[in-house]
């Protein structure tokens, strides 16, 4: 009989312990169309698709897709406050493609995601970026200056950096949509296979803080 109060006794303050290791990691990602899923069913979008892929590895995590189509990186910090709710464990910023595309002055772009991530990291949440590539139309020296942001500002701010997002899928017609710009469920399994390196690394140095 003593024995089983016992055990009872252990379990009752054990079992908020191990509740609290199996907490999920609250993700948002932060993006615009790539990341949104445009042209795709809710559940083909690249956060579901990566939720699915971490949950099958057992890492519990809740997943936001805080993609507008069309968002410049001005645009996605403008948006911030609201769209990164308090709790969050970290954000998976995807911003820049709809720069490139329009041209604008990479300036403004580093000035963007500059502050999205030096306002995240205030609040005390992680952060990955991801990269883009500026098309060649625009030429070298814009290329050059856009292409560097990224790396940049992972150096600046000690934060993981996927140099690019639609490594494995750009330019591929087998794996984008007639647009020839936006992945298809099979060009964003493609992604999430590419990146999940880069995540599980993230999603570790996550658990690191809040233990």
């Amino acid at each position: 009989m003593h024995i089983a109060v016992l055990m009872l006794a252990l379990m009752t303050v054990l079992a908020p312990a191990a509740f609290a290791q199996e907490k999920p990691v609250k993700l948002v990602v932060l993006g615009d169309s790539l990341s949104a899923g445009l042209g795709l069913p809710a559940q083909d979008a690249f956060p579901a698709k990566l939720k699915k892929a971490l949950q099958d590895k057992g890492i519990a995590v809740e997943m936001t897709n805080a993609g507008v189509s069309g968002d410049t990186s001005s645009g996605g910090r403008d948006r911030l406050d609201w769209s990164i709710p308090d709790g969050t464990h970290g954000v998976i910023v995807e911003l820049g493609a709809n720069d490139a595309l329009r041209g604008l002055d990479p300036g403004v772009t580093r000035a963007a995601l500059s502050d999205i991530v030096a306002r995240l990291k205030a609040r005390g949440i992680a952060v990955m970026l991801c990269g883009m590539v500026a098309p060649p139309n625009y030429g070298a020296d814009y290329a050059a200056r856009f292409n560097s942001i990224y790396p940049d500002l992972a150096k600046q701010y000690g934060v993981p950096l996927y140099p690019f997002f639609l490594e494995g899928v750009a330019a591929d017609a087998r794996l984008n949509q007639a647009d020839g710009i936006h992945p298809t469920a099979a060009g964003v399994d493609i992604i999430v296979i590419n990146i999940m390196p880069t995540v599980e690394a993230f999603l570790g140095t996550i658990a690191e803080q809040r233990r």
